[in-house]
């Protein structure tokens, strides 16, 4: 009987096709996403290899995007992967938002909303709900350190000046940049996302931290606001 390429394990694969060892030899960026998930999981199922089951778990939440907002439950409910093997996941892509958002606490320069863009975009662009950030910057436009403002729906009834320039006040910033992400993907802004910049960017201006712009973010795309013209 023809044994499918996915029934074999990690040990039966011959050594220059393993996960680790092409890790090992060609470095991370050469291998696919199933494979890096399958060095998380390390061992498969009755049914799947550990590559295998990778492959079936990217299948079943439509890539990493969708295995990174997916519950403990959601993925603990696949077959073969159980709480354990869901936690590590989970854990796994914990780490790497905060890697991206440590980048905030450097001094990282932010030069374009591209720049800022990129900041936000891995934090943001998966999220259920919305989320308002603040980036918050020295004279020199260097990343001082960013702080999430608000999260659910963004009005002008809870989004207030105070919330956005008190850590500006206490860290001494120059100026900020706000972003937030629209859950639909779609980084169109509404007539309340710019009144609400509208309403920073003066009181910013009484209080002397300039509001540089307002990033929103969206599934994989963003769109700022004082590019447009609309602030």
């Amino acid at each position: 009987m023809t044994v499918e390429r996915y029934s074999l394990t990690i040990k039966e694969l011959p050594t220059e096709e393993r996960p680790r060892e092409r890790l090992v030899k060609y470095g991370p960026e050469a291998l696919s996403n199933a494979e890096l998930l399958a060095i998380i999981l390390r061992v498969g199922t009755r049914d799947y290899s550990a590559i295998g089951l990778a492959e079936h778990l990217l299948g079943a939440f439509e890539g990493l995007n969708g295995i990174a907002t997916a519950g403990v439950e959601d993925l603990s409910a696949i077959k073969g992967l159980g709480t354990a093997k869901a936690t590590q996941i989970k854990a796994m892509v914990e780490l790497g938002k905060r890697l991206a958002a440590s980048a905030g606490h450097s001094r990282l320069t932010i030069r374009s909303p591209q720049d800022a863009a990129d900041l936000v975009m891995p934090e943001l662009r998966d999220l259920p709900q919305e989320r308002l950030k603040a980036i918050y910057l020295n004279n020199k436009t260097e990343v001082l350190k960013t702080r999430t403002i608000s999260v659910g729906s963004l009005s002008s009834s809870i989004i207030t000046p105070r919330e956005v320039f008190r850590e500006g006040i206490s860290g001494n910033a120059a100026s900020v940049i706000i972003a937030h992400n629209h859950p639909s993907g779609d980084p169109s802004p509404s007539k309340e996302d710019i009144d609400i910049s509208k309403r920073l960017i003066e009181a910013g201006r009484m209080i002397g931290i300039e509001v540089l712009d307002h990033i929103i973010i969206g599934d994989g795309r963003w769109m700022s606001l004082k590019e447009h013209g609309l602030i």
